[in-house]
């Protein structure tokens, strides 16, 4: 049984390119020489046939990859690292992420990340798909997170996960003043150009994001954000191809604007706050034992409530 399935197809503008090559590019997660052990082993097919790494691609091949369930975490070092626990039981762990902390070994980041950090305080993880870890948050987001701390809870928080009925809320500070609430319901998928970047593209999985008005200031608005799909970045997107993108985003924010007549110690903290401004603050989910509905909360942490504070002085509406 394969621990997740990805689809993709190879763009045109890579016509001619080795196909593990290409590979690397469509899938950032996993090693060169990873996805090369997975397409020799069978578990990448190219237009549903086996193909050798050195073949060239054309363009338009669709590609399937079944993830082996031996990226189990027996893969990877247990290491200390420092992890708030909000809340524990026999079959979950419920985990306060801090911002600059990578979820899961990948490409420049294989130790060091809260995967390595749940090997070492939670050592029966090991036996677990991803050391029971369900579900991500992007380096530089802070907040909770659920990881499964057996195998059927992690089948359920999974199917929870693909029913949609696992609440997480968001707050996300944006540029510009916003009037009301809304919901965007746009595709997400690959950037067609820029591969480590995602985009609103036709192509794309379905990605629905809601929000409501927290807070508004002159120049930003704090969002209360719901996520109703779970896309690679994609409140980040969402927010960015409304024309609000998230205070502070290096990769969807654009160059910085400094607002009007902004105070120099809102200046200073712009130009320090180097991450994105989104918090995962609510999580609410069925627990797979009891079957009843529990929900968490966790404060933003200092360098963002500081940036806010930095923010409702320069002016509230």
């Amino acid at each position: 049984m394969p621990s997740e399935i990805l689809n993709s197809v190879i763009p045109a503008e890579m016509r001619g390119s080795r196909l593990d090559s290409a590979l690397a590019q469509l899938f950032p997660d996993y090693s060169r020489s990873r996805l090369k052990s997975w397409l020799l082993s069978g578990a990448i097919k190219v237009d549903e046939g086996s193909w050798r790494p050195k073949d060239k691609v054309q363009g338009g091949e669709q590609v399937i990859l079944e993830v082996p369930e031996s990226t189990e975490s027996n893969e990877f070092e247990a290491e200390v690292i420092d992890l708030e626990v909000v809340y524990e039981d026999a079959a979950i762990i419920i985990l306060n992420k801090p911002a600059g902390l990578v979820v899961h070994p990948a490409a420049g980041n294989w130790s060091g990340t809260l995967l390595n950090g749940l090997l070492h305080r939670f050592p029966e993880l090991e036996q677990l798909p991803r050391a029971g870890i369900v579900h991500r948050l992007d380096k530089q987001t802070s907040g909770l997170m659920v990881v499964a701390r057996n195998l059927k809870s992690h089948k359920l928080l999974v199917e929870a996960l693909q029913a949609r009925s696992v609440g997480r809320e968001y707050l996300a500070l944006v540029a510009g003043e916003l009037i009301a609430g809304s919901t965007i319901d746009q595709p997400i998928g690959r950037h067609p150009v820029e591969r480590k970047r995602m985009a609103v593209v036709a192509s794309g999985k379905e990605a629905i994001t809601h929000y409501r008005i927290e807070e508004r200031y002159i120049d930003y608005t704090l969002l209360r954000v719901k996520l109703e799909t779970g896309r690679t970045h994609q409140i980040r997107v969402h927010m960015a191809q409304a024309n609000h993108a998230i205070v502070g985003d290096p990769v969807y924010g654009g160059r910085l604007k400094l607002p009007r007549a902004a105070t120099d110690d809102l200046v200073e903290m712009l130009k320090t706050f180097k991450r994105q401004a989104l918090h995962a603050e609510t999580l609410t989910i069925v627990h797979p034992d009891s079957e009843e509905e529990m929900s968490w909360s966790v404060d933003i942490p200092e360098d963002y409530q500081l940036l806010l504070t930095a923010i409702r002085a320069h002016g509230v509406n």
